[in-house]
């Protein structure tokens, strides 16, 4: 039982209840302690849209679609735990679908977990910069991971820390910490053993990536020509160029970039207007949503500001603002293009 925001035909605005998944669909509650749920969401037929656009404001929500066509929303907290949820849930009705029971391995008695594993303490042993678990960048596949390791490394620092008391021990710990989100799969491997119904999503091979959800990971393209090194971002045709202004993450402050549209693959760089050949960052458009901001970010009225904001499929906002109304007309279509075609 976790805490999650709902909204759905039960509901008409955004509450905060505690969602159990089980084996057919998912029961909410009120309190943790109430003896009877709220309402039940049977999984069977149903589909899931994750991440969910319809709500503009709000992050890491996921959508279920009965087969009465009822919506249900739920809000995650944070991004790893809306992909845990997601994660579960798919499990679940793949094994309705094929007449199989489902149990979700992040509770205790299904893991059969020793009452003495503290799996938040645990985590962060792992995470001790000079006695945890040592983050590499990896190559596999013409890709680089960054900030990540291997499967097994994560059982031989168990076994050697002397958490566990042999390899398959260690396996279902580091099963466990998976599935309570504590560790992220990274790489096609990973990925798929924790979207399968194996006993344990977790893999004791060196093939096998994962990561930690705060630890900065990404992944990137590396090209074996030493000759001509082209990150595939940069392949795209470009479409569109010139300066908008593009308000910052942290401080919220406001600055001119220069940025340039490129689609297959669809990315939007931006750079320092002044000069310099590398880009101060990019957006990856695939799968985004535009929209015009009607209002300034203080939530006054100003139809003068020209502004509009891209959500990225992560769910990561971006407020950009044009010098006149048609510009920003112009960049919303041609960003809509290039999310639409481009990779």
């Amino acid at each position: 039982m976790l805490p999650l925001m709902v909204r759905g035909s039960m509901f008409n605005s955004w509450k905060a209840m505690w969602v159990v998944l089980l084996e057919d669909g998912i029961e909410f509650y009120k309190k943790k302690s109430d003896n009877s749920p709220k309402g039940m969401i049977p999984l069977k037929g149903s589909t899931l849209t994750s991440p969910c656009q319809d709500f503009g404001k709000r992050m890491f929500v996921f959508k279920i679609t009965t087969t009465k066509q009822q919506d249900h929303f739920f809000q995650a907290a944070f991004l790893e735990e809306r992909d845990a949820w997601v994660r579960d849930i798919k499990k679940a009705t793949k094994c309705i679908e094929g007449g199989q029971k489902f149990a979700r391995k992040s509770t205790r008695r299904s893991i059969r977990l020793p009452e003495t594993i503290d799996l938040g303490a645990l985590y962060l042993s792992m995470k001790d910069t000079e006695k945890g678990v040592k983050e590499l960048n990896l190559e596999k596949d013409k890709k680089i991971f960054n900030h990540c390791f291997t499967g097994n490394c994560v059982i031989d620092w168990l076994v050697s820390n002397k958490s566990v008391r042999n390899r398959q021990e260690g396996l279902m710990i580091a099963s466990s910490l998976l599935n309570e989100g504590y560790l992220q799969p990274a790489g096609d491997l990973s990925k798929n053993a924790v979207d399968g119904t194996a006993e344990n999503p977790f893999l004791d091979n060196a093939d096998a990536f994962y990561y930690f959800p705060d630890s900065g990971f990404f992944c990137e393209e590396n090209s074996s020509d030493d000759d001509v090194i082209l990150k595939e971002e940069f392949r795209g045709v470009i479409i569109k160029q010139g300066c908008l202004l593009k308000q910052g993450h942290r401080r919220k402050n406001w600055k001119v970039r220069k940025f340039i549209l490129r689609e297959d693959p669809a990315y939007l760089h931006y750079y320092d207007p002044a000069g310099g050949e590398d880009p101060l960052g990019a957006i990856h458009l695939r799968g985004c949503v535009v929209t015009s901001v009607e209002s300034n970010l203080d939530g006054k009225k100003s139809e003068e500001e020209n502004l509009f904001e891209i959500i990225t499929a992560d769910e990561v906002h971006y407020f950009l603002q044009a010098a006149t109304p048609k510009e920003r007309i112009e960049w919303i279509k041609a960003i809509q293009v290039a999310s639409r075609t481009g990779k």
